[in-house]
């Protein structure tokens, strides 16, 4: 018996100490978790093009019009903190730069300027937001970014997911819809900013801000990295869509002239625009419908990424 180890004395000497191993856990467990972040960062920065149009969302920026009241209060949704459509610091200070809306208006027709003033001399457009009536009550919208901002003018509207509200809700809330051979255009009239431009006493809004002069109530925030703010952008694509017709044709000829860019900017983003430009291939098929033009658009990101932008043109 004197020889026999003793069985409790076995189990205890071969019992993990628990409080040695907490530090392995929790270095195993920032070990996974800082990986699984490293990948989803990596995944999503894929679809970065290095361009200024990655930081600002032109369909969160369509929606806050959608819900705003007035030009004057899309201009404050903008640029309220949270609502994501703003993460642009052109001038590089480190905050996120206050956009301004003005209102250039023609007749039924109003091109809606987004701009930011990136010094005291000069300022760059970011987008324009296009509006026309086109009948008692009925008009048409889009959303189109500045080509030195997205590397070519890019086209967004309301689209099919947000249109189905429009056919099978309630008419007197929705007004009627137009209907296209490939989809919906959908009517805003009712859209309460829509309304508002449109009513006999408007005066077309010009925002009163300017460098360094800035709303008491603004606040600028420091611009989120693209993998943060990214996620944010692809929430609204089941209403709204990228498209390559214009439905307000005359829009471009009236705001062509007084289109306004910055040598900064330009100069800053030159190299990843170029590249952007002279990657995109055209071709055309021949579908069931007639020909369509595919543009597919290929740039390498920042960090090496390959990025595809593929948009179909009906001849």
């Amino acid at each position: 018996m004197n020889g026999m180890l003793n069985p409790g004395s076995i189990s205890r000497s071969h019992t993990p100490n628990t409080d040695i191993m907490k530090p392995f856990r929790k270095l195993l467990i920032c070990t996974l978790a800082g990986g699984l972040s490293i990948s989803t960062a990596n995944a999503q920065d894929a679809d970065s093009t290095g361009l200024p149009g990655d930081q600002f969302s032109l369909a969160a920026a369509l929606d806050l019009f959608k819900k705003a009241s007035s030009p004057e209060d899309f201009e404050k949704l903008l640029n309220t903190e949270g609502n994501d459509a703003n993460n642009l610091d052109l001038n590089a200070d480190g905050e996120t730069d206050y956009v301004k809306v003005i209102d250039k208006k023609e007749g039924d027709l109003h091109v809606f300027v987004l701009q930011v003033a990136v010094s005291e001399t000069e300022d760059q457009d970011i987008a324009t937001i296009e509006l026309e009536k086109t009948g008692e009550s009925t008009a048409v919208l889009q959303i189109v970014g500045d080509e030195d901002i997205y590397g070519e003018e890019t086209i967004v509207e309301p689209t099919e997911g947000d249109a189905a509200a429009f056919l099978t809700g309630n008419r007197e809330e929705h007004g009627p819809a137009f209907v296209e051979y490939n989809g919906v255009i959908v009517n805003v009239w009712l859209w309460p900013s829509v309304r508002y431009v449109y009513a006999p006493a408007y005066v077309a809004w010009r925002s009163p801000f300017r460098w360094r002069a800035h709303p008491m109530w603004w606040r600028p925030w420091r611009p989120v990295s693209f993998a943060v703010f990214h996620p944010r952008r692809v929430v609204y694509g089941p209403r709204y869509a990228i498209v390559t017709t214009r439905r307000v044709t005359r829009a471009r000829v009236f705001y062509r002239p007084a289109r306004v860019t910055s040598v900064t900017v330009a100069h800053r983003h030159s190299a990843n625009v170029t590249r952007y430009r002279s990657t995109r291939t055209t071709t055309t098929v021949t579908g069931p419908r007639g020909k369509v033009s595919r543009k597919t658009t290929t740039v390498t990101g920042p960090r090496g990424n390959k990025v595809k932008r593929t948009k179909l043109r009906r001849n």
